[in-house]
């Protein structure tokens, strides 16, 4: 997928009410899943330990944090719409998330990103999106989101 490339966060306005973009697969591995668990200190057997997953887990694999398919919400975004004027960008938040499904360790995930709205906000906009993770080869998304970021004018 060719990156979206705009002049900046507030040429995003014509999107408003659409679809902006979806993402390439992004392969969630169990190197990733560990580091996440060390840094937030979360090391249940479900997600670092693979024998006892592979033996005990009703999907014989280990699964990823949900917070961790949270977390590359950001990594998606950035992977698939580029800005020539960038300035500071930041998570503002969440209205709503729900952790769908759970995601095996090896799987491959992508980003649905559409834009519910953009409201300016005094030196850079607020963007409001309905997000759609989708996991290959899975009939249901693995996280559903409405998430708020902020970019302000370089």
């Amino acid at each position: 997928m060719a990156r979206l490339q705009l002049a900046n966060a507030r040429a995003l306005a014509q999107y408003e009410g659409r679809e902006v973009v979806t993402t390439d697969w992004l392969e969630v591995t169990q190197e990733r899943i560990n580091k996440f668990a060390a840094a937030i200190s979360d090391f249940n057997w479900i997600h670092v330990d693979v024998e006892r997953a592979k033996r005990d887990a009703p999907f014989h694999a280990p699964i990823a944090h949900g917070f961790l398919t949270m977390s590359l919400l950001s990594l998606l975004l950035e992977s698939a719409v580029a800005f020539e004027q960038r300035g500071m960008g930041l998570n503002y938040g969440m209205n709503r998330v729900r952790f769908t499904s759970p995601v095996p360790s090896g799987s491959k995930m992508r980003g649905k990103f559409t834009l519910i709205k953009l409201e300016d906000i005094g030196g850079g906009v607020q963007l409001t999106w309905n997000v759609t993770v989708e996991l290959e080869g899975a009939s249901k998304p693995c996280l559903v989101a409405e998430w708020l970021t902020r970019r302000y004018d370089k």
